[in-house]
Formats: structure tokens, C-alpha cells, sequence
């Protein structure tokens, strides 16, 4: 391990090594008139290729810095109106004021030809034209075609592989980070550009003086006022019927902003997360979560496949959204944001799995086999209101939400272990209520910044689980009765949260300082209840299956935030103490454990620009975590009908301590049409308490023993990628590989379990032909599990997954398509192959920007995923149910 860190370090540094040169100095024309905006340019003589550049400021000042191993290099100048500039200059620092002549700039043809991509400072921008295809029609369509720029899955938007902090439409943040209603939605038509904005500080009085490594996108419109949106009808005539609605219209104003949104299937596309908060801002905003329950409980649930969602998703969905932003003071500082959503939706899914667990040196190898068919009912709504100013001399914002859930789960279960066969009828209720408000605002106090935030939450999950017949019921040393029909768990969480802090900042010579108090409390109440029904009648199992736990935690701390930025350094670190005061109260078992604990938690960050297109970067942090009321019952709760879970009585308070560090290389060259980054990881989790699952025929009781162990993680993962304007074509490829060992224990027999994970990927689309596009995307990957001691397995998976999507244009504004996703596995000597098509039909109305889509499929009607997994403590079969093959037709409209 530690040779791996010292070469990938020692790679990490050589780049940093190389003799840096730094050329600055002022742009002016014939009569000394500072000359803005102007490019600077430096080139290796005799090769067109640029080694870094520059933009003159207002004054006409540049400053480029640049690493090259010749003598001389050709330094250029240009400028609007004025001639050209070339000078060979030695290779050296220093300081060159260039008076440029004036030369009218002949604009041969009225048409202008727009760069693909332009930088200017922390701005990057991309012309959108110069990547989308004749079938794109959304943001999110254009989105996963530019180079630097990824979309995950559930629609997070990646930049240099991280994460962005902030969406915004003509600089305003109308959806609070829940922005993949816009991205699916808003028309490419109606977008002038993208813009992305690194190293972005969303809080205007803190820019220039806290630094921020995070990116967010900016999305320019080609009208100041904007009503569009995106609407689709589908319907397919099969049994069941199917239908597809969505209507997305939305508005942008300078004053004013809204979106509306609704959605309603069932056939299996998946709408009702587009309003979760994927962008979370700066800490300094305040603190904001995806409110969710808290599933201690669950029925046995079918497994799912590694598949697009619309393969496998049988679902009823309907999902309406609002979002609202208005100024509400004439200087447009203070601004008033209402967002709310409801969702209905019932899922159906089915699977079969056959599991083979390892045999350990007191328990020999098994085999189980389940068949569970599952109904999810979700009913949930959620509403906030947002009140921020962001000002250069002042910040507040205020953000209350609201969130209540309603749902129920359903399951049947046919299982097997050994000779003996069950089934089960198990169903679980579990209604909760959310609230959360924050604050933070910073007030400016001489020359100092002083910011005071509040965040209160409070949650009330109530769950009941019932499982019928009480026979069906097999876990190690739990006897359900006799007589009895049936078995519930009862469960109910309070949870209490207050985090309040005030810091002042203050500021010297790029260097910021912020000294802040704060305390951190949490209390937890946790009540539970195992009873049994016979003939109508609850009768408890005995305070053994009861819980009435208090799990508090107050943390009061100090710390000293160092921040410093100039050109080439951003720097910023965090050096909190915490006092750790942790209570757990047992009254049932007349048990009190508490913790009283000071700890030093520092955090780093620090970054170095070179070259105009390099960035590197180095982190670290130390935490420490004292658990949560999950790892401090001690009564038995049911939390599945296979699984009991307890902690011994006589059990510590967790006490878990974490260090990480990290490091990374970034390059993005806009003039070449060029991104990449490498990075490196590597983590250590020591803890004080050991999970010892104790599993027989497949249903499992889980107890924790007091011992330390440790959790090493490392990690490293490249990618590159480019446009190459001449072919049209955006290409990428990216690797990763991670390796996890971990302490592990099984029927109380210890063990050492080990996980390697590699990944491969190659990912590109092409319009350079005026007939065709294509899009393609391809996944090799390859898991190694072994354990050693006293388990002993060696087992290894590898998978290939694709997906490409082909459309031919073989007359104007008629679309051919056809998808094609594969998704194979190979382990324990099994393959399995699972190739899934589409084709589709497309007439385009231009005039009135109205498509109509025939579309098949799943034409193989493949009706069943199968597929081997990993697992620390076995090696599983899965055979999955997929939606089977269907027609739709679709029309797809704009709103104006």
C-alpha cells in the first residue's frame, strides 16, 4: 500500500516539478489606450500547438504562466481592430508591454462562426449547436455530449468527475439544487449557451475571500423573457394499457421565474426523482437535506438489475411539481422561492434468487432459494419556502420545508432452505413527518463578516411489520409460539436535531480567517415492540424484544477556518475541536452509558493552477463518529422477517475514527478541446465494535462484539476526454480501480475479507455524417472477493454492460432509431448474456416543432434478467422480471 501511495505521489509532484515561467504585462494601442479583452497566446516555435494563454483585463493587463522545455517560444497577440502581433521571447519570467497598431478587422462574410468552447477567467462557456444531433431535443440530451461534462443516472451533472454546486438559469437558482425537472425539460432551442463556472462561490460577500473547488452551470437564454417547456402524450395499446403524459412548461424573466410539472406513466420510466436536491451550495447557505425516512423496518424485497430502469420498472406513477422565484425589492436583492411536489405511485417486482452461503470452521456451506413478489405504494408531499438576499454587502436565507410520507410496502415470499419450504405474507406501514428550517446570514461589521446559522430539524417515522403465518418465522433462537398466527413488530423514531454556529470573518493580503463557535445537538428517542396475534389478541415476547432507548449526542466546538487565494493558490483548511457528549439511556435494562470525549478534527484543502490548464490538488481530513441510536439497542428488533438485530447490553458506545487523504491532477484546454483528471484516494476506519452475524438456512440474527478492527480503502481513477471538431465526434475513456479490507466475523468465527473492484469505460457519439448519429457507451468491469481465516472463499465477477444508440436521418425531418443494451456476467464457471433492442420511428413537424414517435420495445420480449453476485458471506443467483415487450406512440411538443 505504502509503495503505491509513494509512486503515485511521486508521479503526482513530477508534474509540479518542471520549471514554471510566468510572463506578464500591459496590452496598449499607438496612443497608450489600455486595450481589453485581448488574447495572449504562447507556442513552441514551429508547431501549432498552445502551451497557455491569457485575456487582458480592463486595464490591459495579462498574466500567463507556462511550462516548456525549449530556449524560446513564440509569444501572440490579438486584439479586435488591431494588427496582429508575433514576438519570439526567451523562456524565462518576465515582464512585456506591447503597443499594437491599428488595422481595421475585415469581417468577410455576414455570418460569424461561434467558438465551440471559450474561456474567459473561471468561465468556461459551450455553444451547444456544436455538439447536439439532429435527434436531440432537452438540455440533458446535449448535456452528455460535452467533453468534461458527465450525467449520471439519477441526473447529477459531474464537472472533471465532481459533482457541481450550484444550476443556475440566467444566474438565478430557481430549483435549489433539485434542477433535473429544467435539465430534462428545457428545450435546446431556447438556450444560447452553457456556461460553467469554476472555482464558483455562490455567496456573493464571501467571493474573493472564501475559495471554492467546486464548479456550477449557468444556463444563458436567447431572450431576456422566455415562456417554453417541453410536453409529451404517449399511449400503447397492449393489456395492460399504457400511457406516458409529461408537461413541463416553464417562464424566465429578469424579475421573475416558475416551473410547473407533471407526470404520470406506467410503463416504466422513472419521474418522480427529478425534484431531489442533487447541488447542495456552500455551507455557508445554510444547511438543506433530502428529507427521507428512516427504513428500520422492511419486507423481504426482489432484487433489482443493473439495467436502465424502463427494463424493469412495473409502476402507476404520478408526480406533480411547482417551483416560483420573484425579487421582491426593487434593487432585486431579496428574492422569494416556493417549490412543493406530490407523488402517487405503486410498483410492482419480482425475482427469484438462489443463495450459496461459505461454509466457516463451525458451520457448513448452504443453500437457500426465494421467490418475492413485492407491491411499493408511495405517497408523499413536500413543500418549502425560501426567503435569501444575496448582496455584496449582505447575505440571509431562510429555507423551511415541510415533508410528509405515507407509504406501505407489500410482500409475498415462497422460500426454501434445505428440505423445508415456507411462505410468507408480510406487510409494513410506515408513515412519517419531516421538518426542517434553516438560517444563516452574514453581516458585514467594518471590516469583518460575521455569520450566524441556526438549522432545526424534527421527524416522526412510525413503522409496523407483519408477517403471517407466525411459522414462516425461522431465525436462530426465536420461537414464535404456539398459536400464534402471526407476528408485528412495532417501531417508533423521534428524532431532534438543533445545529447552531457564528463565526467572524476577517480578511489580509488574500488570506481569510474565521474563528467559530457552535454547538451541535441531537436526541433520539426510540420505542419498540415485538408482539405476537393469537386468535385476535397481541401478547408481548418480554422485554428481551422491547426497546425504550435515549441516544443524545451534544457537541460543542471551536474552530479556526484559513483560507487564502491569489492566481495560481486557493488554499483552505478547518481546524475544529469538538467536546463529544454522548448519552444512551436503557431504562428497561436500568442500562446508562455515555461518552466524554475532546477531539481534533482538522480538514485541508489546497490547489495550485500552472500552466493556464492544469490544476492539482491535495486533501485530507480526520473524523471521528460516535454512532447513532441504531448501534445502541439492546432489545431484539425485528427489522425483516429473516433478520433479528441487537446490541450486547454491556457494549461500549461506538467509537469510530476515520482518515483520509487524496489527491488530483486536472487538465482542461478549451482551445484544444481537451479534459482530463487523475486521482488518488486512500482511507482508514478504525472502529471499536464488530458486526458477528449468526446466519442459519438463510435467516440471520446479528449481535456486535467489542473489538477493534479496521476498514483500509484505496483508490485511484483516471479519465480523459476530447472533441474532435473535424470528425464531430466527443469521445472519453476513464478507470478505476478500488480495493477495500475489512475485519469481518460469521457465526462467531473471524475472518479477513478483502474486495478489489476495476472498472473500464469508453464512451462517444459522432455527427459528422448529415444521415446518422450515434451514441455509445461501454462498461468492462471485474470484482475479486477473498477471505481469509476462518472463512475461506476466493470468487471473482466480471461484467460487460453497452448501450448505443443509433439514428439515421434518411430524409429531412423523418428519424430512424435503434437502441441496443447488453448487460452480461461471468462468475462461479456461470455466464449469462442479457441483450435488450428498441427501434423507433420519428416524423418531425419543424414548423411547429411537434414530433411523432412510434416506438418498440424490448423486440425480443426478453422476460427475465439472470445474474450472479459477490457477497462478503455468500455467492447469489438472480433472476429478475422485466417489463415485457410494448408499443408506443408518443406525440412531442414545445410550449411555444
Amino acid at each position: 500500500m505504502k509503495r503505491k501511495v509513494s509512486l503515485f505521489l511521486m508521479v503526482f509532484f513530477s508534474v509540479l516539478a518542471f520549471s514554471q515561467k510566468t510572463i506578464s504585462g500591459k496590452i496598449t494601442d499607438e496612443d497608450g489606450i489600455a486595450i481589453p479583452s485581448a488574447s495572449v497566446t504562447v507556442e513552441e516555435p514551429g508547431k501549432d500547438a498552445i502551451l497557455a494563454y491569457g485575456i487582458t483585463n480592463s486595464k490591459g493587463e495579462y498574466k500567463v504562466t507556462f511550462t516548456s522545455a525549449e530556449s524560446n517560444v513564440d509569444l501572440k497577440v490579438k486584439a479586435f481592430n488591431q494588427k496582429p502581433l508575433t514576438k519570439q521571447i526567451s523562456n524565462s519570467d518576465q515582464s512585456l508591454t506591447f503597443k499594437m497598431q491599428s488595422e481595421a478587422t475585415e469581417i468577410k462574410e455576414v455570418q460569424l462562426k461561434t467558438k465551440m468552447i471559450t474561456a474567459r477567467g473561471d468561465t468556461i462557456a459551450y455553444d451547444l449547436k456544436a455538439f447536439d444531433s439532429k435527434n436531440d431535443r432537452t438540455l440533458a440530451d446535449v448535456m452528455k455530449k460535452i467533453p468534461g461534462i458527465e450525467v449520471n443516472a439519477d441526473g447529477t451533472i459531474l464537472y472533471q468527475g465532481n459533482a457541481i454546486n450550484k444550476f443556475y438559469v440566467e444566474g438565478k437558482d430557481l430549483m435549489e439544487g433539485g434542477y433535473g425537472t429544467i435539465t430534462n425539460s428545457l428545450p435546446k432551442d431556447a438556450i444560447q449557451k452553457l456556461e460553467v463556472l469554476e472555482n464558483h462561490q455562490p455567496v456573493k460577500m464571501l467571493q474573493g475571500k472564501i475559495p471554492s473547488d467546486a464548479a456550477a452551470i449557468n444556463i444563458k437564454l436567447k431572450k431576456s423573457v422566455t415562456m417554453t417547456g417541453r410536453g409529451e402524450v404517449g399511449a400503447g395499446f397492449t393489456d395492460p394499457w399504457l400511457w406516458n403524459v409529461k408537461l413541463t412548461p416553464m417562464f424566465f424573466s429578469k424579475k421573475s421565474q416558475w416551473v410547473a410539472n407533471y407526470k404520470t406513466n406506467n410503463m416504466g420510466e422513472q419521474v418522480e426523482n427529478e425534484g431531489n436536491i442533487l447541488a447542495f451550495g456552500n455551507r455557508f447557505e445554510g444547511r438543506r437535506i433530502n428529507a427521507s425516512q428512516n427504513d428500520w423496518l422492511n419486507v423481504e424485497n426482489a432484487s433489482t438489475p443493473n439495467l436502465p430502469v424502463k427494463r424493469y420498472l412495473f409502476n402507476n406513477v404520478h408526480y406533480l411539481s411547482a417551483n416560483y422565484l420573484t425579487n421582491i425589492d426593487n434593487k432585486k436583492e431579496w428574492e422569494l422561492k416556493a417549490n412543493a411536489n406530490y407523488t402517487n405511485n405503486a410498483v410492482e417486482r419480482e425475482s427469484y434468487s438462489q443463495t450459496d452461503y461459505f461454509a466457516t470452521t463451525k458451520s457448513p456451506a448452504f443453500s437457500t432459494t426465494q421467490n418475492i413478489l413485492n407491491n411499493f405504494f408511495t405517497d408523499k408531499v413536500k413543500g418549502e419556502l425560501i426567503f435569501t438576499k444575496n448582496a455584496k454587502k449582505g447575505f440571509f436565507k431562510n429555507t423551511t420545508s415541510f415533508s410528509q410520507f405515507w407509504n406501505a410496502d407489500r410482500a409475498v415470499v415462497d422460500r426454501t432452505d434445505g428440505a423445508i419450504g415456507r411462505n410468507g405474507q408480510e406487510a409494513l406501514q410506515s408513515p412519517t413527518s419531516s421538518f426542517q428550517n434553516s438560517l444563516s446570514t452574514i453581516i458585514p461589521w467594518k471590516e469583518k463578516m460575521v455569520n450566524v446559522q441556526s438549522f432545526i430539524s424534527y421527524q416522526n417515522d412510525s413503522q409496523k411489520l407483519d408477517i403471517s403465518p407466525a411459522s414462516y418465522l425461522s431465525i436462530p433462537g426465536f420461537y414464535p409460539g404456539v398459536g400464534t398466527q402471526s407476528v408485528r413488530q412495532n417501531l417508533q423514531l423521534k428524532t431532534f436535531e438543533a445545529n447552531h454556529s457564528a463565526n467572524i470573518g476577517f480578511s489580509a493580503k488574500g488570506w481569510t480567517f474565521t474563528p467559530e463557535i457552535g454547538l451541535n445537538y441531537k436526541s433520539t428517542d426510540l420505542r419498540s415492540a415485538l408482539n405476537k396475534n393469537i386468535s385476535g389478541e397481541a401478547y408481548g415476547y418480554g422485554s428481551g424484544f422491547e426497546n425504550d432507548l435515549k441516544y443524545t449526542t451534544a457537541t460543542p466546538y471551536g474552530s479556526v477556518g484559513i483560507n487564502y487565494k491569489d492566481d495560481s493558490w486557493m488554499l483552505y483548511a478547518n481546524v475544529p475541536v469538538n467536546s463529544n457528549n454522548i448519552t444512551a439511556e436503557d431504562p428497561l435494562r436500568t442500562v446508562s452509558k455515555s461518552v466524554n470525549k475532546l477531539t481534533f478534527e482538522p480538514n485541508l484543502f489546497a490547489q495550485f493552477n500552472f500552466a493556464s490548464f492544469f490544476k492539482a490538488s491535495l486533501n485530507g481530513n480526520i473524523s471521528n463518529n460516535f454512532g447513532e441510536v441504531n448501534t445502541a439497542y439492546s432489545g431484539f428488533l425485528m427489522i425483516s422477517p429473516t433478520s433479528l438485530n441487537a446490541m450486547d447490553a454491556n457494549n461500549p458506545i461506538p467509537e469510530n475514527n476515520n482518515k483520509s487523504a487524496g489527491a488530483r491532477l486536472e487538465y482542461r484546454n478549451p482551445l484544444n478541446n481537451l479534459f482530463f483528471n487523475v486521482s488518488y484516494r486512500l482511507s482508514d476506519a478504525k472502529r471499536n465494535l464488530i458486526s458477528n452475524p449468526t446466519i442459519v438456512g438463510g435467516y440471520s440474527v446479528m449481535q456486535y462484539i467489542e473489538q477493534e478492527n479496521n476498514v483500509v480503502s484505496s483508490g485511484y481513477n483516471a479519465e480523459i476526454g476530447k472533441y474532435f471538431p473535424k470528425f464531430k465526434t466527443n469521445a472519453s475513456l476513464s478507470y478505476s480501480n478500488n480495493t477495500s479490507t475489512s475485519d469481518a466475523f460469521l457465526n462467531n468465527d473471524s475472518f479477513t475479507n478483502k474486495n478489489n473492484s476495476q472498472s473500464f469505460g469508453i464512451k462517444f457519439n459522432n455527427t459528422y455524417f448529415s444521415w446518422m448519429s450515434i451514441d455509445y457507451n461501454a462498461n468492462l468491469t471485474r470484482t475479486d472477493q477473498t477471505s481469509t481465516g476462518s472463512v475461506n472463499s476466493n470468487a471473482a465477477r466480471t461484467g460487460f454492460t453497452h448501450n448505443l444508440g443509433l439514428f439515421v436521418y434518411p430524409v429531412e425531418n423523418h428519424t430512424v432509431g435503434f437502441n441496443w443494451d447488453q448487460v452480461n456476467t461471468n462468475a462461479a464457471g456461470q455466464k449469462y448474456n442479457n441483450g435488450f433492442y428498441d427501434l423507433s420511428y420519428q416524423f418531425s413537424w419543424s414548423q411547429k416543432k411537434i414530433d411523432f414517435e412510434l416506438k418498440w420495445m424490448n423486440i425480443a420480449n426478453k422476460k427475465v434478467f439472470e445474474t450472479y453476485d459477490i457477497n462478503t458471506t455468500n455467492i447469489s443467483y438472480t433472476r429478475i422480471l422485466l417489463r415485457p415487450s410494448q408499443v408506443m406512440f408518443t406525440v412531442k411538443f414545445n410550449f411555444k
